[in-house]
């Protein structure tokens, strides 16, 4: 059975190789002539999966290692009995600990402690429930507002738009990108959306590009006390008076943990092997487990919360790459765009950072584990019961 597959699919070629005979290629130079024969087609966000990529071929099984399927034809998989798989929540985490990382690092630099800050959540589905709980972690009020949701649930925890813009310090995006309908989120956040914004508000859309209207941000990007943005209109092809008004840009990566990535590739090998009725025999566990995170000492830390985070995710070494696209001619940068993300360097989770609290207050530690991170249990319980005493 042969197996096309994006080449930037970590660890696919070890992952389905006991399927079939896997070809990795570029995923944006996939087309007809490349998946023709294959019965197997693995993607990612930059290949567009529709009638005119798959009519007429042998494709009997699609999956994408993304959380979004904006760039898939669902329609058309399910009329031509073509089986479907996606990466829902696979990188959730990334994100939200890439999201963390921005309002901290941000915070840390205006001298604001996050506790002062109220965070404004659209779209609270994976991504979002857990910057919900990063948010409270780090003592924020957290906003919520999912129409969807708020339709099938009734709840009073979700409100209305325009009282999120207007309350919120830090307004954070997690939809899906929806071109029309009652829920349509195509440049949802255009100058209107902009002006109901609090004044000096921080802005961070790390969803999809096209739900921000670029032009409009960077007319009125000014009202703003910051912008975060990972995802762009027209990737790789990307306005770089866009990234001139972010305080942190980053190529399309809030997702590509390591975790997330390999999580990615568990879900679409997993899927495949249940459509075909094989048994499972490849897992990512091995892999994640020999990882060895830096072990980060707080003894001496007068902001424990921040070197933690700063530590395990230094978010601003991810903006050197696109601010340096500026360099290139212009018909060089969506290639250098591409390359940024294909060789991101691998980052891990905060879960794989060993803390090491000294004096740290047992409080803070509780907070850090609450962020995900490896306070020891046992140094969080010996300072409680010394607190006590």
């Amino acid at each position: 059975m042969k197996i096309v597959a994006d080449a930037n699919i970590p660890l696919v070629e070890e992952a389905f190789d006991g399927l079939g005979d896997v070809v990795c290629v570029d995923g944006r130079t996939i087309d007809r002539a490349v998946v023709e024969s294959a019965e197997i087609l693995l993607v990612r966000s930059v290949t567009k999966v529709n009638r005119e990529l798959l009519e007429g071929t042998s494709v009997k099984f699609v999956a994408t290692a993304t959380i979004g399927l904006d760039h898939v034809d669902t329609e058309f998989l399910k009329g031509n009995n073509i089986g479907f798989a996606s990466a829902p929540g696979s990188n959730a985490n990334s994100v939200a600990e890439y999201v963390t990382s921005a309002i901290v690092h941000l915070a840390h630099d205006r001298e604001i402690r996050t506790e002062q800050l109220v965070l404004g959540i659209i779209g609270v589905g994976n991504v979002g429930s857990r910057m919900l709980r990063m948010g409270q972690a780090l003592g924020m009020e957290c906003l919520l507002n999912d129409p969807p949701k708020k339709r099938l649930t009734g709840s009073d925890s979700f409100l209305p738009l325009e009282r999120v813009l207007a309350e919120a310090d830090v307004v954070t995006v997690h939809v899906p990108l929806n071109s029309a309908g009652r829920d349509a989120t195509y440049r949802m956040v255009d100058e209107a959306f902009i002006a109901k914004m609090k004044e000096g508000a921080i802005l961070i859309n790390t969803s999809r590009g096209g739900v921000v209207d670029e032009r409009h941000l960077r007319a009125h990007h000014k009202h703003l006390g910051g912008i975060v943005l990972d995802v762009w209109e027209n990737e790789p092809t990307i306005n770089m008076d866009t990234v001139a008004v972010a305080d942190i840009a980053t190529p399309h990566i809030a997702g590509y943990s390591y975790d997330g990535k390999l999580t990615g590739s568990q879900m679409v090998y997993d899927a495949a092997c249940a459509f075909f009725f094989a048994e499972p025999r490849w897992s990512i566990e091995p892999y994640l487990q020999r990882e060895q995170a830096n072990r980060i000492d707080l003894s001496q830390s007068p902001d424990p919360v921040f070197d933690a985070i700063a530590g395990a995710y230094p978010i601003f070494r991810d903006t050197r790459g696109m601010n340096n696209l500026v360099e290139l001619e212009k018909d060089k940068r969506a290639e250098r765009f591409d390359v940024l993300r294909k060789e991101y360097p691998k980052r891990l989770e905060f879960r794989h950072h060993p803390l090491e609290g000294g004096d740290t207050d047992p409080h803070i530690l509780l907070k850090l584990r609450d962020l995900g991170f490896r306070a020891p249990e046992h140094e969080v319980a010996q300072k409680k019961k010394k607190n006590k005493s």
